[in-house]
């Protein structure tokens, strides 16, 4: 998921009121992605970057108002849609706001009524209401996701980006499917094994179920894959506590 970023340019039409969201490309989806490992005590997340530039990033409810009121006025300008959804997405995520997040719903799912075969909205889609599901611990939402997941893998199988979103999907649920959670997880491995997030998911199921074997194997591929990875400690603290209680 660290890869993922804006895929269109944002047109002229918006470029006055995106300003604040050019700003936004400064934080990529590591700190998202982090949170979206935890549960239940696993993973930690900081969000110290998210706080400092929280002043910087925060648009009018006025300026948000107003161009989402444009975009309805004009539902079938599509790339208005898009751009506009794509960049309001990116600041509702930043700020952890589900209110804002179900505006971006509403523009992108026009957007993609107009082009089902527009990949980066399905994708886009996905993550808006796998943050909703996130943030409001709504499986309901994780259920959206994974089916826009899912439209996306259709096109591009070897993604392991999305199959790793997919699998989280799972994992995140409450209670969690762990073991179709495995099965997307480790399909995203074959695609590359040495996805970081992937591990990392991988390796929190294993702790979940008390596997330590298992889970140390992963740390060990996490550790070959990048030994500055900033999870293995925690991680590594938590095999840890299982062995000592064991």
């Amino acid at each position: 998921m660290n890869g993922k970023v804006f895929w269109l340019s944002i047109t002229a039409v918006v470029a006055s009121f995106i300003c604040g969201f050019l700003l936004a490309n400064a934080l990529n989806r590591t700190e998202l992605n982090a949170l979206r490992a935890e549960r239940d005590g696993g993973l930690k997340n900081s969000s110290t970057n998210a706080k400092q530039n929280e002043s910087e990033l925060t648009l009018s409810d006025e300026e948000v108002r107003e161009k989402i009121a444009e975009a309805d006025r004009n539902p079938a300008n599509y790339a208005f849609q898009k751009n506009l959804g794509l960049a309001l997405y990116r600041y509702a995520a930043m700020r952890q706001d589900s209110k804002m997040l179900a505006e971006v719903g509403r523009l992108l799912s026009r957007a993609y009524e107009n082009n089902p075969q527009d990949r980066d909205v399905a994708i886009t889609l996905g993550n808006v209401y796998f943050d909703i599901g996130y943030f409001q611990k709504d499986n309901s939402q994780f259920q959206k996701a994974r089916g826009f997941y899912q439209k996306a893998l259709e096109q591009k199988q070897d993604d392991a980006d999305v199959r790793t979103d997919l699998g989280l999907t799972y994992f995140l649920i409450d209670p969690p499917e762990n073991e179709q959670a495995i099965i997307e997880l480790q399909k995203s491995l074959q695609i590359n094994p040495k996805h970081e997030k992937t591990l990392e998911v991988l390796t929190q199921i294993m702790i979940s179920q008390n596997k330590i074997a298992e889970a140390e194997k992963l740390i060990g591929k996490l550790k070959e894959a990048n030994p500055n990875n900033r999870t293995i400690p925690g991680l590594d603290s938590q095999v840890l506590k299982l062995k000592n209680n064991s």
